[in-house]
């Protein structure tokens, strides 16, 4: 089982030197460190440190927010790597995996994430029927409006070829092949 450390400071004029320290301190075997934001969706050193892991691991950080700024972030990262049989410690906040307690804070970030899309997924659906309401229309506009249409249909008639009407019409031959099938609304 090794320890693996991560380190992140936002930007290349801080020094990570305070956070290794501690890594070090706690025993880390490799340390991987970070200069990027912990907004940034791609992280190099963290995608390199999660790829290093191995079942039986422990994934060691100095702070919460040195993983990652949001709790999804954090919950989703927790999630993988509970999932791949690696603990997870991190020194400021006193969290361990590897502990009754730890496992209880963990199971709590869990559970706030859990709250978090619920939520969310409530907004989604009453903003959709506050929209529908106000008689909006979800989804992609028509390629083809009703004029389009009549001529795509015409040209069907006339025999031209599909690729070629959707060339002239300013389609995919797809939506030129849907308006052949789909009886006009």
């Amino acid at each position: 089982m090794a320890r693996v450390g991560y380190a992140r400071v936002s930007t290349s004029d801080q020094d990570p030197e305070l956070q290794l320290q501690a890594l070090d301190g706690a025993g880390c075997d490799r340390v991987f460190v970070e200069h990027a934001s912990g907004a940034r969706a791609d992280r190099p050193e963290l995608a390199a440190c999660m790829a290093y892991l191995r079942p039986g691991d422990a994934l060691v950080v100095w702070k919460l927010d040195r993983l990652g700024r949001s709790l999804p972030h954090l919950v989703k990262t927790a999630e993988t790597l509970k999932e791949r049989n690696i603990d997870f410690v991190s020194l400021t906040e006193a969290i361990d995996s590897t502990t009754t307690h730890g496992r209880l804070l963990f199971g709590l970030l869990a559970v706030l994430a859990e709250f978090e899309r619920a939520l969310i997924q409530e907004r989604v659906h009453a903003g959709i029927a506050a929209a529908r309401a106000n008689g909006r229309k979800g989804g992609r506009p028509a390629a083809l409006g009703p004029d389009k249409r009549r001529a795509v249909l015409e040209m069907l008639a006339d025999g031209r070829p599909q690729a070629e009407i959707a060339r002239t019409v300013g389609v995919s031959r797809w939506t030129v092949r849907r308006a052949a099938r789909v009886p006009a609304q």
